[in-house]
């Protein structure tokens, strides 16, 4: 099994590191799926757009809604993210190199969201890369049986997972 993550304490800081990550993976023509998340700051609340670009070049899916600048409850609109789910299971079928899953959430916490996707991918021996955020590591430790590698959260150093897990595959196969 080939499971790691990445945690960072600065907001939006994991979005832009997997963000990067994909974008430097695809650019030498790594078959990836998943989605990662970009933030757009909104002009009504002081809270931020969530949108989430499937990959490899699927289309951007705004995953939040707007519920007023008095709103305290949950911003995410799971109707747009199990279509985000829906596109990226349906691309487990083209055996990608790897899965990146923006954030192991609340939704996945509770076994929704991207939980069973990322349970098929290690079903189907790809590897799964997943940004996991303080609130929610005890339920990712609970969920992965504790067998996760935590990466540094720095491009580089997942990049050289990346490799290591790629050789490590090719030289099984």
């Amino acid at each position: 099994m080939y499971l790691a993550y990445v945690t960072t304490t600065d907001r939006g800081a994991t979005d832009r590191l997997l963000s990067a990550a994909a974008d430097r993976l695809l650019a030498v023509d790594a078959q990836l799926a998943g989605v990662v998340q970009t933030n757009t700051e909104c002009a009504d609340s002081s809270k931020c757009d969530m949108d989430v670009r499937v990959l490899p070049e699927g289309e951007t899916i705004r995953i939040s809604q707007s519920l007023g600048t008095q709103s305290r409850g949950c911003r995410l609109d799971p109707a747009a993210l199990e279509r985000a789910v829906g596109y990226v299971t349906a691309s487990l079928a083209e055996n990608p190199q790897l899965l990146i899953v923006n954030k192991f959430g609340k939704h996945e916490a509770d076994g929704r969201g991207f939980r069973p996707v990322i349970a098929e991918a290690l079903a189907q021996d790809i590897p799964v890369l997943v940004g996991v955020n303080g609130l929610n590591t005890a339920k990712f430790e609970e969920f992965t049986g504790g067998g996760a590698e935590q990466i540094e959260p720095d491009l580089e150093a997942i990049l050289a997972w990346f490799d290591r897990v790629t050789a490590q595959r090719e030289a099984a196969a």
